[in-house]
């Protein structure tokens, strides 16, 4: 199964993977909107501080599941995440509506799946990373800290780009 439109394939762990299946049969749009006793789901403003918002939320939702060990690469992720979302949502004002960015972190014990739901209907795109310039290396710093990540379509518009990270449970 290959995760979402983009990024490595999901191989281990079987449940993490089932659960990744079940996203595609149940969507992430019905996840952003339901309750779910281990998940978290954070609203956040469409402007650059969210991404500070978005790290916290992470290391204290992640702090709170014992799972303190993934919080230094759960919170640069985040980071990565949210920025790219922040970026779609501003840009262009006029072919983007008020759509939420939405923070989820949803605990598959020992696993934890983090998504970012943005408002662009524009696919992640992994670039060759160029070290020298101040951008297009999120994608793959979320691949090198994150067991596996992808991108799904929302049903009400936009996407929500995710990423498995395993815990010692």
């Amino acid at each position: 199964m290959t995760a979402g439109g983009t990024g490595r394939m999901v191989e281990e762990p079987r449940s993490a993977a089932d659960y990744l299946q079940a996203t595609r049969q149940v969507g992430f749009d019905e996840f952003l909107a339901a309750d779910h006793p281990h998940a978290t789901a954070c609203p956040l403003a469409r402007q650059a501080d969210s991404v500070k918002t978005a790290r916290d939320v992470t290391r204290s939702t992640l702090r709170e599941w014992g799972l303190s060990e993934l919080s230094d690469d759960a919170a640069l992720v985040v980071s990565e995440l949210v920025t790219n979302a922040v970026r779609y949502a501003l840009c262009p004002p006029s072919k983007v509506e008020a759509k939420p960015i939405t923070l989820m972190l949803l605990r598959l014990s020992p696993h934890v799946l983090l998504a970012v739901a943005d408002p662009s209907d524009e696919a992640p795109t992994p670039k060759e990373p160029d070290f020298i310039s101040e951008n297009g290396r999120g994608l793959y710093i979320v691949e090198t800290y994150s067991r596996c990540w992808g991108w799904d379509h929302l049903n009400r518009g936009g996407k929500a780009v995710w990423a498995l990270f395993s815990g010692t449970d």
